[in-house]
């Protein structure tokens, strides 16, 4: 299955980018049915599977959701985001060492179910807030990485700027107050309903969504 988004998606992607950008204040109501989209849910599935990844709490793997035929599982999953009966599965939570051994680091893994999901509402979501960021923006942003980021240090170096501030947020995912994540996200549109939702239904699944 190939990871090269399709021309269809690219078109949809591009318009939601140049709508972003050129209107800052608008709010996009009109997603959700975007996020269903057969060809986005394949594509959202393939991004997945070149992922890789241990199953969640269901146990399902990739190979067994071929095996009992991928576009009945596409389908089935298509049919309850449509009818909106949808529910993400409690996250599988594994203790992983630290790269730098100072103890160890708590590892969310979602169904494969709910990683297609995520993904699918990437795919749609993304260009807006890519039209948001700042230029020297680096992290989790696509095509852009730590080295990129290394590359604009060297540049204003020979430049002559000479001081640099290093600055971390320890453990922020832990601390922020969700409410105030989602509200940052929420002034683009429809999602804020949304994801209030999806907050309170994980805290009750216990998916620490």
């Amino acid at each position: 299955m190939s990871l090269v988004t399709p021309e269809k998606i690219r078109t949809l992607q591009r318009k939601l980018y140049r709508k972003a950008k050129t209107a800052p204040a608008f709010r996009f109501y009109m997603l959700y049915d975007k996020i269903c989209r057969e060809d986005i849910l394949r594509h959202a599935y393939g991004l997945a599977r070149g992922n890789a990844g241990a199953p969640g709490v269901d146990g399902m793997s990739f190979g067994q959701i071929e095996a009992a035929g991928l576009a009945a599982w596409l389908a089935g999953l298509r049919e309850e985001l449509v009818s909106k009966t949808y529910r993400p599965d409690p996250v599988r939570r594994v203790m992983i060492p630290k790269p730098d051994g100072g103890g160890e680091r708590a590892l969310g893994i979602p169904t494969i179910r709910d990683r297609v999901a995520q993904t699918a509402a990437k795919l749609v979501l993304e260009p807006i807030f890519e039209a948001d960021f700042e230029d020297n923006a680096y992290g989790y942003r696509p095509a852009r990485g730590a080295v990129d980021a290394v590359k604009e240090v060297h540049r204003l170096i020979c430049r002559g700027y000479t001081d640099v501030v290093d600055a971390d947020l320890s453990r922020y995912f832990d601390s922020a107050q969700r409410a105030s994540q989602i509200g940052g996200s929420s002034r683009r549109g429809w999602f804020r309903a949304a994801a209030d939702q999806a907050v309170a239904e994980g805290a009750d699944r216990g998916t620490g969504c």
